[in-house]
């Protein structure tokens, strides 16, 4: 089946019906349960502190939101199959091993307001379980037997890879710029928003130039999610957001705010800010978010954010109008507006 563009038009937020994420989750509920199901079936293993620690963290809570928009994307394409199951258990089996590595570089404690697995488990099953993850997902979509799908996976994962080395290096580096910041974002985390959304396109055989749209889709809006994500750090009800407000900051990582604000603060509370990133001190929280608001710097990463979201909702004019279309341009908004 060929899918190609449909006439320029692309629904506004003045047009489109606006939907909560758990509205956008319903509309393919069938689909999420036939992949939560898989994810389950799949983390089965003789292992059993694998079991313990996989359904452990595919089970705390998370939104589920790369593969909603693999299974979203698909039906806005009028897919028919049931192979974007298998994609979007694939897809969040590869965000989870992300996340388990992540939070053993980061030495964290809680995500989602619950324990993380490194905290109950120990460090080294928290790496070799998300390893195990890494190999379920390329076994699961080996099954499916397309070149061009586990060259997309392949790339993706590489890309996640490169990224989080790339994150590393930027840690209590006051140097960092906007562009190498937004280079670790495309990589670290758009990359597999992007592929969510690319490969539900490929799995229709859509045009090359539809492909380039959805794929770009992704993009932005995994950009403009981890933008707003730098935001709730600094300004988030910490129950809400299910972490401590200031993770970055005493990690030392210099998020977009951190930088925009000490290229407009004054010189001694940009020295401030370089010494508080070098040395990832949580103490100085206080003084830096004020740092912050004086310099408009939560501000300006909101507004980046939200021009990242109406880019992807522009590349949404090649899918013909229907629920799902509409779906996914509430998923962009979505995504600038929430406070979680």
């Amino acid at each position: 089946m060929t899918i190609t563009a449909a006439p320029e038009s692309t629904p506004t937020q003045e047009n489109v019906l606006k939907q909560d994420f758990f509205a956008i989750q319903n509309l393919i509920s069938p689909e999420k349960a036939a992949t939560d199901a898989l994810i389950i079936r799949e983390l089965s293993s003789d292992v059993i502190l694998i079991n313990q620690i996989g359904h452990y963290i595919v089970n705390s809570g998370g939104k589920r939101l790369r593969p909603t928009l693999l299974l979203l994307t698909a039906k806005a394409l009028n897919y028919t199959g049931t192979a974007h199951i298998t994609l979007a258990a694939v897809i969040e089996f590869i965000h989870t091993a992300t996340l388990l590595h992540d939070d053993v570089v980061d030495e964290s404690s809680q995500r989602r307001g619950q324990d993380t697995a490194n905290t109950i488990w120990g460090n080294s099953a928290s790496v070799l379980v998300g390893d195990y993850l890494y190999s379920r997902a390329f076994e699961i979509m080996v099954s499916l037997g397309s070149l061009r799908i586990m060259e997309i996976l392949s790339n993706t994962t590489t890309a996640i890879a490169e990224g989080e080395v790339l994150q590393l290096l930027n840690c209590n580096n006051p140097a960092t710029t906007e562009q190498k910041y937004l280079e670790v974002i495309a990589r670290k985390t758009a990359i597999l928003f992007s592929a969510a959304t690319q490969l539900a396109a490929v799995l229709v055989g859509a045009e090359e130039n539809v492909v380039s749209a959805l794929k770009e889709y992704g993009l932005r809006l995994g950009t403009a999610f981890q933008l707003v994500d730098d935001v709730l750090d600094y300004r988030a009800d910490p129950e809400e957001l299910g972490k401590n407000l200031g993770d970055d900051l005493a990690e030392g990582k210099p998020t977009l705010p951190l930088i925009y604000a000490i290229e407009h603060a004054s010189e001694e509370q940009a020295a401030f800010l370089r010494n508080t990133i070098e040395n990832g001190n949580r103490e100085n929280f206080k003084e830096v978010h004020a740092i912050m608001e004086a310099t408009n710097a939560l501000s300006y990463t909101a507004i980046r954010a939200r021009q990242e979201a109406d880019k992807a909702i522009a590349s949404l004019a090649c899918l013909a109008d229907s629920e799902f279309k509409c779906a996914l341009i509430s998923l962009a908004l979505f995504s600038v507006e929430r406070s979680y």
